[in-house]
């Protein structure tokens, strides 16, 4: 794990995340506009993200998609959102970095319909109830913190029958501190604890799943 990737969650982040990245060689940027956010979108925003995304250190548009655990933005506005996001992915021929909360249904149909042919990334992947679609399509999951926490079998059990080539993983930073820091502020050095963890559902040495998920890194991030 020698790199990272900074998310944008609106205009002045994803600014910011480029800025961060072109002052560290081993930081990258995924730019987009958050569900949360959705509300402020506007349809020239896609100038913007467009622009944005010809910067070299920019690797994904994201993070983007649904999000019913809150309530800042309404389905529709995250929808039409989401969307011109997925658009603007294609357009630029960039991967996907998907949020989704308690809105798996809204989000696999907006994918469904508009993101064939892309690469798509499940953020902090939640999506147990629906792997099999996940598999079929080819996506990845990028497992966080919660990989860790004691209620989630599930969670490890799909951690486990992922194809090799299609995981990640990841900090979701600041938030979600893998045990055994949880209740702490996240940061990227905590990303060995939900790789340690990782590898041990796949049965794997934490040395070959951190070559595994680089590998898959490299891969779909293209640096």
């Amino acid at each position: 794990m020698t790199r990272i990737v900074g998310i944008g969650m609106g205009r002045d982040s994803s600014a910011r995340a480029i800025a961060v990245a072109d002052a560290h060689p081993q930081v990258y940027a995924a730019i987009g506009v958050h569900p949360n956010s959705a509300d402020e979108w506007r349809d020239d925003d896609i100038a913007w993200l467009t622009e944005f995304a010809a910067h070299p250190k920019v690797v994904a548009i994201g993070e983007c998609g649904m999000d019913f655990y809150r309530d800042r933005a309404t389905p529709d506005q995250q929808e039409r959102a989401f969307r011109a996001q997925v658009d603007v992915a294609r357009a630029t021929r960039l991967p996907l970095v998907i949020h989704t909360r308690d809105a798996d249904a809204a989000t696999l149909g907006i994918l469904g319909e508009r993101a064939h042919g892309l690469e798509v990334i499940l953020h902090c992947f939640s999506m147990v109830d629906h792997l099999e679609e996940v598999i079929d399509r080819g996506w990845y999951a990028s497992f966080a913190g919660p990989l860790t926490f004691k209620p989630n079998d599930a969670l490890r059990a799909a951690a486990a029958r992922m194809p090799a080539d299609r995981i990640l993983v990841e900090t979701d930073s600041p938030y979600l501190a893998p045990v055994p820091r949880r209740g702490k502020p996240n940061q990227p050095a905590y990303v060995a604890d939900t790789l340690a963890v990782l590898a041990d559902v796949r049965g794997l040495d934490i040395a070959d799943c951190d070559a595994l998920t680089t590998a898959n890194a490299a891969r779909v991030f293209a640096w």
